[in-house]
Formats: structure tokens, sequence, C-alpha cells
């Protein structure tokens, strides 16, 4: 009867791994450049048993709140500051797992080709979203073009000198590469500058530079970190075949591994 209950709990055991094993992974992400990444360790994935199922999300909200809510089990489309803001002000309970690749934020044109160009009154667009647009901010002031006050998240509210009276339009990330023709420039994450045929190591005006502390990263819910599964995605994620894959072809278009 030992043996038996024994033989049991054993077949239990090995129908739970091969469950976790074999299971779908959904995970959410914007679509470039991390879907294309994603599509690597989608391969990678599966030699361990694992169903990664990509799904695509077009804003920097949703991913977040649907992973809390249970409706996937990762997401990658966010750097670290964005994320840490977010996960604390609305009490998620995420964690990121893996820095994979930075995407630098450039100032793009229709109407200049530098910032000599740039004229008194001037309209520039950035992100609207509290660390994208303080990113975009810090951007133009290295650049000589604005002063801020101190601060992590500031707003064109901290604007202290503005010598050439620069106006500012905040937009949703998504929306600023369609905003080029009716600003005079707009500063744009290099996802979305990729979409719409841009290429920041050739258009961008100015560019943020490879020491960028704006990782992006795969998040999971705290809860997950230490998972087979979760561990098996950090893997992935990290692998000499995703840092062959950014370097081979995204580092062409100004995207650079993290790790």
């Amino acid at each position: 009867m030992l043996k038996r209950l024994l033989l049991a709990l054993s077949l239990c055991v090995c129908l739970s791994d091969a469950a976790t094993a074999g299971e779908d992974l959904v995970i959410g992400v914007t679509p470039f450049p991390h879907h294309d990444i994603m599509n690597v360790v989608k391969e990678l994935m599966a030699k361990d048993g694992y169903n990664l199922v990509i799904r695509d999300f077009t804003d920097y909200i949703q991913p977040n709140t649907a992973l809390a809510e249970n409706q996937l089990f990762a997401n990658f489309f966010q750097h670290i500051p964005y994320f840490d803001n977010m996960n604390e002000e609305r009490g998620l309970g995420l964690a990121w797992i893996a820095k994979v690749h930075i995407e630098p934020l450039g100032l793009y044109s229709r109407k200049i080709a530098s910032l000599d160009d740039l004229k008194d009154g001037n309209l520039i667009a950035v992100p609207n979203d509290p660390t994208n647009e303080a990113r975009a901010l810090r951007l133009l002031e290295e650049n000589g073009l604005i002063t801020l006050n101190p601060g992590e998240l500031v707003t064109v509210r901290d604007i202290t000198d503005n010598p050439r009276g620069l106006r500012f339009r905040e937009l949703d990330a998504a929306q600023l590469p369609r905003t080029l023709d009716d600003v005079t420039a707009s500063v744009i994450n290099t996802n979305f500058a990729g979409e719409a045929g841009l290429n920041p190591a050739k258009d961008a005006i100015i560019i943020e530079g490879k020491d960028s502390p704006y990782a992006n990263v795969v998040v999971v819910r705290a809860a997950d970190v230490d998972t087979p599964a979760a561990q098996a995605l950090k893997k992935a994620s990290q692998s000499p075949e995703v840092r062959k894959y950014i370097e081979d072809e995204l580092v062409p278009r100004g995207i650079v591994p993290a790790f």
C-alpha cells in the first residue's frame, strides 16, 4: 500500500513538472524591437519545453496592468525608471528579472537638419509619461537648449531657462512619429522611431549616449521571480543568441545590448 502511494505521489510530481514545462507563457510586448527579440527568445524557450506566446500592445499602460491581473505571464516593453515609477505608484507587485537592451531616445525632424536650425519659438513634441518626458527634457538640457530644475521626474513646468523660447507639446509616446509634419522636431523613443521608418543611427539630430541608464527589462509578477518558467525566460532573454541578434540586427538601428 505504501509503495503504491509513493508511486502515485511520484507520478503526480512528474506530471506536475511536465505540465509546468509544457505550459503556454504569454508575454506582452510592444512591436519593435521587443516582439522581434522575443521571437529569438521563443525559439530558445521551446528547447526547454515552454511555448512562449507573444501578445502585442500599442501603449505603455496595459502591459503592466494585464500582468498584474494575471492576464500575462510576463511583459517586455519598458525601461527601469518607467517600471519603477509605475510599479510603485500603482502598487502592481511586479519585478524585473533581466536587462536586455537600451533604446536611446532621439530628437527627429522633417524641418531642420541640426540644432543650429532651430528658431525662436519653434515647437518641440515630447513624450507625456513621467519618466520619458523627464528623459527627453534632460536630453535637450544636455545639448544646451534649456535648463531644468533638479529632480528625477521633471516636466516642461520645471524649465528654468529657455533662451530660444521653445514651445513644447506633451503627447503619448506612440503618437510622436505622426507629429513630425506638425512640429519643428519630436523627441521619440527608438522603438516608435523604428516603426515609423526612422533610423536612430542616421536620422536622429541628437541621441542619448550608450551609457543611458534606461535599460529595457523583462518583467514578471514578484511572486513568480524564482519559478522555473521565469528563470528559463531570464536565461533565454540574456542568451548569447539574443545578444548576437541585437548586435547584428539592431545596433545598426541605434539599439544596443544591456547585458
